[in-house]
């Protein structure tokens, strides 16, 4: 069940906010968590109903650690907590990565062993890391007291339990124990309600619809079709922003939904292609992921504190270690190895840039640093889409021509845009579906590299917890007309968009970041 069915949109959404606005109002506390997690349980087991055979089980030994590394500290509990975190990468690593590893093992070692296909659990990678949070964060008393009841909730908490994002429990859990007032509830539920129908638009109007432009280039290159280059193009740029789109409408989703209920989310979306470096880029992008690398990862590994040779390569270890949690594929590491690889030179270059003057060195910061990074990411995101490698290489090349500039009337994208060149026809004018869906992702990229984004839109209601800063960025004055307001014209235009995104929703697509 996703957030863009109509069974969630239409059955399932409608009765969990009933039984909750009715049990707020007249129940208790219990009966009100109570109802959320049943809720939750029942959203999660949704499509398999044996995944809580897994889930359940491994919540509560997660629980029973917490709770003795609770009462151990800091002090003592050291092994206690590798242990603990040790059996949840485990467990990760079988789902996730078995296959991987047994296709690899026969190749290399020639040999034939089988192992059955092992079904991904949903939520497993993002479960898993929340788990891992709350266990470290046991040990360094950074966590609250809370009952095994109060824990599954904060774990199987339905918006979050998809796609992220990757919640520490100290965010959450105290949220969960507060009772609203009616005024307090009026506004969750306008926020909740404008920002989910942000994300709608995005993954049903925007995603969804530049996906098959996306698909047929990346088909081209997977079936070892030359590609010419504006072809090429529009297939990379075609998935860059499809991504983009999709992930940033999960976050507005997850956190618009949550915010119905009365729990502020952490942010996990932040305009990342406004990025002016690489460094930036990963404050912007599934944020919560790359705090939780920092946190748990490249700080565990020493961080910044045995200096810059230790620091690069805890830096490009830290992103090799990102791009096999979103795969058990050759093409995951190679991505993560790149982001490693931009981070050491970012940090390179930042520091040679605070010992000495580079002539020309501003052409790299503002626009500039915005479309050397766009560029970069552009390139890692090749390697994240393609299913080998050799097809990647493939796609980079025809994207510098190798394969020609353009043909005239190539079929590989007419199916995908018959209503964007009809609008053209309307006055008289034949354009080819190449020239017309590269426009339009470049008028996509202006758009996302210019616009405010939907929580700089509400920030004055504070949407989520900020994750990296202060305080939300700040809308910029030429937008400031765009900032929410309780109005009859944010009603009308949220009910029309979402009037919109119902006529759309023939096709349920699943999110991207489902699968990572």
């Amino acid at each position: 069940m996703f957030f863009n069915s109509a069974t969630f949109l239409f059955g399932f959404l409608p009765i969990v906010l009933a039984g909750f606005f009715l049990l707020e109002r007249f129940g208790n506390l219990f009966a009100r968590q109570a109802w959320l997690l049943a809720a939750s349980l029942v959203f999660y087991a949704w499509g398999n109903a044996s995944v809580l055979a897994l889930f359940l089980p491994l919540t509560a030994i997660n629980y029973l650690l917490g709770s003795a590394l609770q009462r151990r500290g800091e002090s003592g509990g050291k092994w206690l907590l590798v242990l603990a975190v040790g059996l949840n990468v485990l467990v990760l690593c079988y789902f996730k990565y078995a296959n991987f590893f047994v296709t690899n093992l026969n190749a290399v070692l020639e040999a034939n062993l089988f192992i059955e296909k092992i079904l991904l659990p949903l939520g497993i990678s993002f479960i898993t890391f929340m788990q891992i949070a709350w266990l470290v964060g046991c040990r360094r008393g950074e966590t609250l007291p809370c009952s095994y009841f109060e824990f599954l909730l904060f774990s199987a908490f339905f918006p979050q339990i998809i796609s992220g994002p990757i919640v520490y429990q100290k965010e959450t859990q105290p949220q969960f124990r507060k009772t609203r007032g009616a005024s307090e509830r009026a506004t969750d539920i306008c926020v909740g309600v404008t920002i989910f129908t942000m994300g709608l638009a995005k993954k049903v109007l925007v995603a969804d619809t530049i996906a098959p432009w996306a698909n047929q280039g990346f088909w081209a290159v997977g079936a070892d079709q030359p590609i010419t280059l504006v072809a090429a193009w529009v297939g990379a740029l075609a998935y860059a922003f499809q991504l983009y789109f999709d992930f940033s409408g999960y976050s507005d989703m997850a956190i618009g939904i949550a915010r119905l209920f009365g729990i502020r989310l952490p942010l996990n979306f932040n305009s990342p292609y406004k990025a002016e470096s690489i460094s930036d880029f990963w404050r912007r992008w599934h944020m919560t992921l790359s705090r939780f690398l920092r946190d748990f990862v490249y700080i565990g590994l020493g961080g910044n504190r045995c200096g810059s040779v230790r620091r690069s390569a805890n830096l490009f270890l830290t992103m090799l270690l990102g791009g096999f949690w979103h795969g058990a594929g050759w093409t995951f590491i190679f991505w993560g190895a790149l982001h490693g690889s931009y981070l050491v030179v970012n940090h390179a270059w930042t520091s040679l840039l605070e010992r000495t003057k580079i002539p020309g060195a501003m052409m790299f910061a503002g626009w500039g640093g915005r479309a050397l990074t766009f560029l970069a990411v552009l390139v890692s995101w090749i390697f994240f889409r393609a299913e080998h490698p050799a097809e990647a290489i493939r796609m980079m090349a025809g994207m510098v021509g190798a394969n020609g500039i353009f043909v005239t009337g190539d079929p590989l994208f007419f199916k995908s845009s018959p209503n964007l060149v009809g609008v053209f026809s309307w006055f008289g004018c034949q354009a080819d579906p190449q020239f017309v869906l590269l426009g339009c992702l470049v008028g996509l990229g202006v758009f996302v590299s210019i616009l405010p984004n939907s929580q700089q839109i509400l920030a004055a209601l504070e949407p989520g917890i900020v994750t990296y800063g202060k305080k939300i960025e700040e809308i910029p004055a030429a937008f400031r007309a765009l900032a929410w307001r309780p109005s009859v014209g944010w009603l009308a235009v949220t009910l029309l968009v979402f009037i919109w995104c119902m006529l759309n929703l023939s096709n349920v697509s699943s999110f991207l970041y489902k699968d990572f």
